[in-house]
Formats: structure tokens, sequence, C-alpha cells
């Protein structure tokens, strides 16, 4: 070999690995891929199931859990993981009574509702401090499954629900955080049921008539507006979901629930401010009577979680980005995944099952 072409070789070999140091030579292009998403599950002191309902901004997480005989209790895990366990003074202790938190907001304060022994409901605020101050509705009844329902709690303390007269017929109302309640129903119905109260005071939720069930939104002001998800007046609650089930609001006033079409299958729903609306399953999702997506909840971003039912109806979890991308997932060691509430920073709680009739909360950190 010619002396000076074997050092010119040598040379061109030399920068041609700087170049490749330097460059990343033979890597994947584009961004590096997101790392995989966090799962933390936990279970209440002394629980036979726990369902995490409710997640705000902190990270702090409530839901109820239960032990053996039916009976519900509350608690509250901190971000640090630390749970605290409550109930309310007078909920009963018997099957299908006790304690049942609901929604959780910015400030950490918890409302929900609680049944005595008498099977009546009513609501519950539990301040940051651990403070339990309790209330009902006038005109709720006193029947057994009659009472008030607090179903939300906004960052500055509104809480939105519903009440059952002594007819059982179901109204709405709004607690300010005076602790002042108005009242309100919607045109011709026999149930309301109020399901989300965002910063701004709009109330989302679903109303039952003759025709079927239906979407509102109430104003501030208390004009109530009402719609249907494209397929018609078909709105649905999902078989399984905390409470409450139903359309979800956001900050911005954009509002998540699903719907039924004619042949009884599932989609869920976006409707903008505007009022408009887009709609999407889940991949994966089952065509049969019953099966598909379920919205549960959506972040201040437009992030949505929820759930959906496959071909066997074995439910999984399922996570829609502001910009229509969709992620499905189970929990770790699940059988059924139920998604239940999603925070600004993308976190969800929810709950899964494990195959053995037990339920276990799970926190999915992204």
């Amino acid at each position: 070999m010619n002396l000076n072409l074997g050092r010119s070789w040598l040379l061109l070999s030399t920068v041609l690995l700087l170049i490749c140091l330097l460059t990343s030579c033979g890597a994947p292009s584009g961004t590096p891929s997101s790392p995989a998403p966090a799962f933390t599950t936990f279970d209440a002191p002394g629980a036979v199931s726990t369902l995490g309902y409710s997640i705000n901004p902190q990270g702090a997480i409530t839901g109820i859990y239960f032990v053996s005989g039916g009976i519900s209790h509350g608690f509250l895990r901190a971000p640090d993981g630390t749970i605290t366990t409550f109930d309310v003074r007078g909920a009963g202790t018997g099957s299908a009574q006790g304690t049942r938190p609901n929604s959780i907001n910015s400030a950490g304060a918890i409302t929900g509702s609680y049944t005595d022994a008498s099977s009546v409901g009513h609501g519950f605020l539990r301040a940051p401090d651990g403070t339990i101050t309790t209330f009902d509705v006038p005109g709720a009844g006193t029947g057994s499954t009659q009472g008030t329902r607090p179903n939300s709690i906004n960052s500055a303390g509104a809480i939105t629900g519903s009440y059952t007269d002594a007819s059982f017929v179901g109204h709405g109302f709004l607690r300010a955080p005076d602790g002042t309640i108005t009242t309100f129903d919607g045109p011709d119905v026999f149930y309301i049921a109020p399901t989300s109260i965002n910063s701004a005071g709009l109330i989302a939720g679903q109303y039952f008539d003759v025709s079927g069930t239906h979407g509102f939104l109430r104003a501030p002001d208390g004009t109530i507006t009402t719609f249907d998800a494209p397929g018609g007046p078909n709105s649905t609650s999902p078989v399984q979901c905390g409470d409450p089930c139903g359309p979800q609001i956001n900050s911005g006033g954009t509002i998540a629930g699903d719907y039924q079409d004619a042949s009884r299958q599932i989609h869920a729903y976006l409707r903008g401010p505007d009022g408009t609306f887009v709609t999407f399953d889940a991949p994966g999702a089952g065509t049969g009577s019953g099966q598909g997506t379920f919205a549960l909840s959506i972040n201040a971003v437009g992030t949505t979680t929820g759930y959906y039912q496959d071909m066997k109806s074995v439910p999984h979890g399922f996570l829609r980005t502001p910009d229509g991308n969709l992620i499905t997932f189970d929990a770790p060691g699940a059988t059924l995944t139920f998604p239940e509430s999603v925070n600004p920073a993308g976190a969800i709680t929810g709950y899964y099952g494990d195959g053995s009739f037990a339920d276990h909360g799970f926190l999915r950190q992204p």
C-alpha cells in the first residue's frame, strides 16, 4: 500500500469516527421515547376492597373502602402515600351503609355522602384539617334511599349534587362556600343529577324524562342548557363507576361523557364550550349492547380518562390526550381496570380487580 494513501485513509477514518460520536451516528432519529408511566397500587388499612374516586392537583386521592359486611368508609391518601381513614359521625354500620367520599378539591376539602342506620343519605364536607360538617338540602326526603347526595366540589368550595324528596323525585342543588343552598330542576324531568362543578361555577350533569337521558349545563346565573350527544336522547351512566356517574366538566367548560346509540353501544364524547361535539371510541372497545367507551373524567388541559369494555365485556383503562391520541392500559395484575379521575398533571386514580373478588386502588403517573 502507498504510505501516503494509507495515512489519508487513516485520517479519513478518524474524522468519520469523530463525526459519528458527535452526531450520535447510528442512533434512532427523533426525540427519545417518554418513560413508561409509573403505577402505584394501594389499599386502605383493613380493607376488603379499596376504590380511588378523585385526585386533586397536588396528587391527594380520596375514595371509599369496604370492610366485611359491606360497610363503606372514607379515606384520604396524601401525595406521600400516607392513608388517613375517616367516618362521618352518624353513618350507619349496616350493609350498604357508611361514608362515601366522592370529590376532593385543590385545597384538600372533600365532599360526599353518608348513609345513616335508616339508609337515609346526608351530605358532608370534610375540611383540610379533618373537621367534618354535615348538611341536608331543605326538602330532602327522610325515608330509606332518600336524602342528600353531594357529587362534586370546586376549588372555591362550592358543592353540587342531587337530593331525593319524599316522593322519590330527584332535584339538583348548589351549596355555596358559605353554606347557602340553592335547589334547581330541569324542564319536564322526573330526576336531575348534577355530577360536576368547575372553578367558574358551571355545573354539568344529566336528567331523565320520558324520552330518555339527556345532558345539561347550568350557568352561574341559573340558566340551564340541555343537550344530547349525536345519536339522540340516549346519554347514559356507566354501569361501573364511582359516584358521581355522568358528565364531567373541566375549568375551560369542556364536558366529557358518554352516550348510547340505537344499538345500545356506548361511545364517549367531548362537548366544547361552544356546544360542538367530538365523539370517540377506545381501540379494542366492544361493539355489542352495553359495551363500548365510558368517559369518566377530564382535566384542565383536556386530557380525558375512563374505561372501555372489550368484546368479552372486560373493562380496561384509557387515556385520551388533548390532540386525540388514545392510549389504553391496565393496572398491574388487573383483571378489571376502572380509572375514575385525572388531575392537571395527568395523574390518574381509580381501582382494579385482581380476580379474587377484591378491588385495590391505583395511581398512574405519567
